[in-house]
């Protein structure tokens, strides 16, 4: 995601095996020889300068360490903003004509908070949160860190089946909703595993599958068996309850766990990535620190979030880095709408906007783009690669900037600086943040990898989570026992510390032997002048093992043939690297948070290619 803000890669190495354990460590070992041997710490001329670069021609970077991370617990964050800027504009929530200043939204988390209390939740309990983006959404994020209560974040587009099994791997007390939106009917899927909901005395749900669920809270309708939000609202309101809020807040810590988000299980079931106040706190802080924020004026803080808040960027970059900087957090539409960003930045004047590359693409194809004034537009968030979508336009959205992590990293570890140039944020996302670090590991070798040599990326610091939810195995797979969290995406790093995401080490394309990297090869098609999006997979050739596939969507009134994008490519990159198949399309599946499928997209071409 561009300065993060863009397409945060969420999948994880999802090994199982004792081998791969086992390889690690001796990886890990490795990797104490190396540091030995090239590796210093940063020099204060060069942690003065907040820039860190690696050295001895190995791929390791400390992030600086000048400024001390903040222990602050999320109430304290709002608390801290609302006195300092009591008055401005906190949350603007379009689609439902809601508008709150800082203390006007402390004083409303405060009740919601209180309230959760009074109807029996507790310190360490989880409550989920699912539904699209709403003044409900970003109440119960800020309500359940206000009083001690874990928030499960999930998807708004899960069925029955996906629903059931979020809500018992982490034993959700308590579960938010809206009635329905658009052809999603909330309570009519939950009955399907919960039908006791129906005759149930609100607060005391006692569900044969869902064992742990009590209570059931509905946003906007009077449902048989739940609570109405407003009236947990108004229960919290009492100053016998605020004061209990008050009371129970001394023994919040900033490392109890605050927020649990489910990776998007691509690669299996999904894991549920356990983050703290201090991971959030401190990730939101220092992202909206490399943006410069603290320089801005209160006109220059106003940020455009069309991404989910169910998802790390919504709630942290979004939600989190708003609060602790006193910027004004804008929602356009309860899910992305290209034409609602549009107006969204025009009516309130926006000056950042977020966003995937899927999501920047579409907003700047809308057909009347150049009839909305965005003069106040200052940047924007994109992910890894999107600039290149966006080249021909990337004045109209200010200097994008790009930024990557992964929800185990709370999410935000690489992100560039203001000051770098277009071509730097082209090719890569940008360098490592404070109070991280990172390193790229040859698998094949076992040690640290040398400068501009793919490997995969590990990263260490306050920002790696507590672990998966429940999941002792699966957390000791992705970090290890010196607490190196394993991405799974494939990077390379320059001499000026600028990595490169080159692939997922799951995408990776093995043909006849050749390892070929989809993110190299879409990099590569972008620079085709009719070419809008490109993704490249791998389908099953039975001589090869695989072969390349590349899905391309044409821009706007273009036209061309499979046999004109062969010729493009030969001379320019190796004859192996040169896609078998070429497939015109118009959309790509998506995530309902706007990523791209690329399982999916898979499974559609080898059927369509009759593989």
């Amino acid at each position: 995601m561009a300065v993060y803000v863009g397409m945060l890669r969420l999948g994880r190495l999802c090994a199982g095996s004792s081998g791969v354990l086992g390889a690690r460590a001796a990886l890990s070992r490795s990797w104490q020889e190396a540091r030995l041997q090239g590796v210093r710490f940063l020099s204060s001329r060069e942690v003065d300068r907040m820039v860190s670069t690696p050295i001895g021609g190995l791929s390791y970077v400390q992030g600086c360490t000048k400024k001390h991370l903040n222990s602050k617990t999320v109430g304290q964050c709002l608390e801290t903003t609302a006195q300092r800027v009591p008055e401005r504009e906190a949350l603007v929530v379009l689609h439902e004509d809601v508008r709150l200043t800082f203390a006007q939204l402390k004083e409303e988390v405060d009740k919601a908070a209180s309230g959760l209390l009074s109807i029996g939740l507790c310190k360490g309990d989880r409550l989920g949160m699912w539904g699209p983006n709403s003044y409900a959404w970003v109440l119960m994020q800020l309500a359940t860190a206000q009083a001690g209560i874990i928030l499960v974040s999930v998807n708004p587009a899960y069925q029955a089946m996906e629903l059931e099994y979020v809500l018992k791997k982490v034993g959700c007390k308590a579960l938010v909703f809206p009635k329905q939106f658009k052809t999603q009917q909330y309570y009519n899927v939950l009955k399907q595993i919960c039908p006791e909901v129906e005759n149930a005395q609100p607060g005391a749900l006692k569900s044969q599958r869902l064992p742990d669920l009590t209570t059931v809270i509905s946003v906007d309708a009077p449902l048989p068996g739940t609570l109405l939000l407003d009236e947990v609202v108004a229960a919290g309101s009492t100053r016998q309850h605020l004061d209990q809020l008050q009371y129970n807040q001394q023994f919040l810590s900033c490392h109890d766990p605050i927020n649990i988000q489910f990776t998007s299980g691509t690669t299996g079931s999904p894991k549920g990535a356990t983050l703290s106040h201090y991971n959030i706190v401190n990730n939101s802080n220092i992202l909206g620190e490399r943006l410069k924020l603290h320089e801005k004026t209160p006109e220059q803080l106003r940020m455009i979030l069309p991404n989910p808040l169910y998802h790390c960027l919504g709630s942290v970059a979004g939600t989190m880095m708003c609060l602790m900087y006193g910027a004004t957090l804008i929602l356009a539409s309860p899910i992305f709408n290209g034409k609602k960003a549009l107006e969204a930045i025009s009516r309130e004047r926006g000056t950042f906007l977020y966003g995937t590359p899927t999501m920047f693409v579409d907003i700047l194809n809308q057909p009347d783009f150049s009839s909305y004034d965005i003069s106040t537009m200052c940047g924007g968030g994109v992910g890894p690669r999107a600039a290149r979508l966006g080249e021909g336009a990337a004045s109209p959205t200010g200097m994008a900037r790009v930024a990557y992590g992964t929800t185990e990293n709370s999410p935000v570890t690489f992100a560039h600086f203001p000051e770098d140039t277009v071509e730097q944020k082209a090719e890569s996302v940008g360098r490592i943040m404070p109070h991280t670090e990172a390193r790229i590991m040859n698998m094949e070798a076992g040690t640290l990898a040398k400068l501009n040599t793919p490997g995969e990326l590990c990263i260490r610091g306050y920002c790696v989570m507590l672990g998966y939810w429940g999941e002792p195995q699966k957390t000791e797979e992705a970090v290890d026992q010196d607490k190196w969290y394993w991405t799974g995406d494939v990077a390379t790093m320059n001499e000026q510390g600028f990595c490169k995401i080159v692939g997922r080490s799951k995408d990776m394309i093995i043909r006849g032997g050749e390892n070929i990297y989809p993110a190299e090869l879409e990099d590569f098609f972008h620079t085709h002048p009719k070419v809008q999006e490109v993704q490249v997979v791998g389908v099953k050739d039975d001589r090869m093992g695989e072969e390349i596939c590349a899905c391309i969507r044409l821009k706007d009134g273009e036209e061309t043939t499979v046999e004109e994008i062969k010729a493009f490519c030969k001379g320019k990159i190796s004859h192996f690297k040169i896609p078998k198949y070429i497939v015109f399309v118009t959309n790509y599946p998506l995530t309902i948070s706007g990523k791209i499928q690329k399982f999916k997209l898979r499974e559609q071409m080898e059927r369509h290619l009759n593989l």
